[in-house]
């Protein structure tokens, strides 16, 4: 049994060899493979390999999406909400406040808060 475990691709049955098995019967299992299965090979119970077909392979890169463009996208969309006259006079506001009246805010919003 291997000690690794694979996510199966969805819609393809998802098989384990051993390396052995898939030297002495290479062709079976890329028959198997032309069919719709994807296959994992074990050495010394650990997956070293995965046989698939190229039409498999070409559907997983085209499903694989960067992790980060949808935080990048929804970053940018907030940046753009925040790029009105009323922020702009919001954060001159801020950063030309005095301490005195940075306090007299928090406390403020502290209450407001309950």
């Amino acid at each position: 049994m291997p000690t690794q475990t694979l996510t199966a691709v969805p819609g393809h049955p998802m098989e384990t060899v051993t390396s052995t098995d898939a030297q002495n019967y290479f062709g079976k299992l890329l028959g198997r493979v032309q069919r719709g299965a994807v296959v994992s090979i074990t050495r010394h119970e650990e997956v070293s390999a995965v046989l698939l077909s190229p039409e498999t392979y070409q559907a997983l890169l085209h499903e694989h999406t960067d992790p980060l463009a949808d935080l990048q996208k929804r970053f940018d969309l907030r940046s753009a909400a925040m790029q009105t006259s009323k922020s702009k006079a919001g954060a001159l506001a801020l950063f030309g406040a005095s301490p005195e009246d940075l306090g007299g805010a928090a406390v403020k919003g502290a209450k407001k808060r309950g």
